[in-house]
């Protein structure tokens, strides 16, 4: 079983569920990344997103996308965010997983990329427009270097697709609760329980539920029927605005 996996399967063993956080690295200067991590660290998160800035985000809402800007404006890249993360990797004590796109890291070199993120804390990688057919671009780069490929589960995908994509992904599973991009939503669909029990019926995995939660009664809610879930929006907007 991998880092991650024990990760959040040992919060769900204490009876919990898991909390990942998604910040944009390089929002605020990359000089902020070592603080902003070891933070969240101590207060007790079962992991951390670490958002890569790309100039073309598809799976990106307002949010995420204003930040990335930023962080490409302060010169932000690939390269550097895991050049920042190994001079402190030895404080960090949790998975980091990477959400990055897969130019970045073919630029960067598939398998070059898999061992840098890998010495940098990175145990797991969300590449959000890169589809289940195309994943032997970088999965064994990335399973070679201890590194899990989590896929990306849709409501629109079809009970032949779920099943697929749970039996390939590496992690856990990123159930996503909205059709659309990132963000702050008000309400989610009514059937996401029968959804979520389908996609369970399919893996072993911890299936964690993204996009769109934002509030305490949110994470009560899918706590009820789910593993653990992503929050990014309401993060990104709290360490843009220093609450």
């Amino acid at each position: 079983m991998s880092q991650l996996t024990n990760a959040i399967n040992e919060v769900i063993s204490r009876g919990d569920k898991g909390f990942i956080p998604y910040i944009m690295a390089g929002d605020g200067g990359l000089d902020q990344l070592k603080e902003t991590i070891l933070k969240l660290q101590q207060l007790g998160v079962t992991a951390i997103e670490v958002g890569i800035p790309f100039t073309d985000p598809v799976a990106d809402g307002p949010t995420i996308q204003k930040a990335g800007e930023r962080a490409l404006a302060n010169g932000t890249t690939l390269q550097k965010v895991l050049t920042t993360l190994r001079t402190f990797s030895d404080e960090i004590t949790i998975p980091l997983v990477a959400m990055t796109y897969l130019n970045p890291i073919l630029a960067y070199g598939v398998e070059k990329f898999a061992q840098d993120a890998y010495e940098a804390g990175i145990r797991g990688v969300i590449i959000p427009d890169m589809p289940l057919e195309e994943s032997d671009i970088v999965q064994p780069s990335l399973r070679d270097s201890g590194i899990n490929l989590v896929q990306l589960v849709t409501l629109t995908s079809t009970k032949e697709r779920i099943e697929r994509l749970t039996k390939a992904s590496e992690g856990f599973i990123y159930a996503v609760t909205v059709n659309g991009i990132t963000g702050a939503r008000s309400s989610f669909e009514a059937s996401l329980e029968d959804h979520f029990k389908q996609i369970k019926s399919y893996t072993d995995l911890p299936v964690l539920a993204g996009f769109g939660i934002s509030t305490p009664n949110h994470v009560k809610s899918f706590s009820s029927f789910c593993d653990g879930v992503i929050v990014g929006s309401k993060i990104v907007d709290s360490l843009y605005q220093n609450d």
